[in-house]
């Protein structure tokens, strides 16, 4: 029973496998397993795994295309490990010591759910730039203080989160109706119960190319945003059920300001990653379960709405947007003072 499982999924990766293959087995902590979970892809995946001679290394060829997430899941169900990695084929670790100072960082705090670092992207130029760093020193985290911060957008890298095989047992796979999101709920949901360990020094390298998977999920920009907020829905209700209370607030806020930020952004910028009014109450319809709380979330909305048009010295847009607010939420004085008073002092309260 080796004590790391890598799961590696791949899909026309075959060209690059080897490198991230080779940067586990080259690692000075010997004891894990490697799981090349082939999803049926069309290159040479088969030949280029068939050269990987390490009794470590297994293949596993799915007979039909599962797609990435039931991909993931059925390698994490595989896997044998006490702790799980999920790293994709494109991506590699950047030195030898990465597996054992991950081991021995969770070894040393058994509350913890799952380590991670930052990563440092590199292209066919070389290292270009740090993502997901959350500081300069190593760190413990209580995992629903960091809540805070994950409620604001996914800061953990993909390849780069170890994680305790009973965070999946217990708590969840990934879910497969959030194929863009998927690893932002994991992240999150796992941090409602337990702690996070954070490795300060970059370990891991993210390799960015024409086929990065998150390129192709940033062009489909309308189902991004349907999966971020979701995750965000779905995590304030499991902090209510969790009787989390402090952290169901944390996601209601969140919730209330990614609507508000993306509804007001497509509408005064255009922006591609927003939501249009419709595409707002259809969502709102169907996670908000009380007219309290959608009144509030449309109040905030509103209002925001109003704010940026206020910026933008259109004065008669931003009554009429703080207007609708106020219908909504009668008692927000913040938003009452800003219709009653002139633009120059609605501006300054923005």
């Amino acid at each position: 029973m080796p004590r790391v499982s890598f799961i590696v999924p791949c899909y026309r990766l075959a060209h690059l496998l080897a490198d991230c293959v080779n940067s586990i087995l080259t690692q000075t902590f010997e004891d894990l397993e490697i799981l090349v979970m082939d999803d049926c892809s069309p290159d040479d995946t088969p030949t280029v795994a068939a050269t990987l001679r390490d009794s470590r290394v297994r293949y596993i060829r799915n007979e039909t295309n599962l797609g990435h997430l039931r991909n993931y899941n059925k390698g994490l169900a595989l896997a044998r490990g006490e702790y799980l990695w999920l790293i994709s084929a494109d991506d590699r670790l950047r030195a030898p010591c990465v597996v054992e100072r991950f081991v021995a960082a969770m070894d040393a705090h058994p509350d913890a759910g799952y380590v991670f670092c930052p990563v440092m992207k590199f292209d066919d130029s070389g290292e270009t730039t740090l993502h997901g760093s959350h500081g300069d020193r190593d760190a413990v985290l209580e995992g629903r203080r960091f809540l805070r911060t994950l409620a604001e957008g996914n800061s953990v890298p993909a390849p780069a989160g170890m994680v305790r095989r009973s965070c999946y047992e217990r708590i969840t796979m990934f879910p497969l109706d959030l194929p863009f999101a998927g690893d932002w709920y994991l992240w999150s949901a796992f941090a409602l119960f337990t702690n996070v360990v954070y490795l300060a020094e970059p370990m891991v390298s993210y390799r960015v190319h024409a086929a990065n998977m998150t390129l192709d999920f940033k062009r489909r920009a309308e189902a991004l945003v349907r999966d971020e907020i979701a995750v965000l829905w779905r995590m304030k209700r499991l902090a209510e059920s969790a009787k989390a209370k402090s952290v169901a607030r944390v996601y209601a806020r969140a919730i209330a300001w990614y609507y508000a930020t993306h509804v007001a952004f497509r509408i005064s910028r255009d922006w591609r990653y927003g939501m249009s009014l419709e595409e707002f109450e259809a969502s709102l319809s169907t996670y908000a379960v009380h007219a309290r709380e959608r009144a509030c979330i449309r109040s905030i909305t509103y209002s925001f709405l109003a704010d940026q048009y206020f910026a933008a010295a259109d004065g008669h847009s931003a009554r009429t947007w703080y207007r609708r607010a106020l219908a909504e939420r009668p008692r927000d004085l913040k938003t009452r003072l800003k219709l009653l008073r002139p633009a120059r002092v609605a501006a300054v309260l923005l």
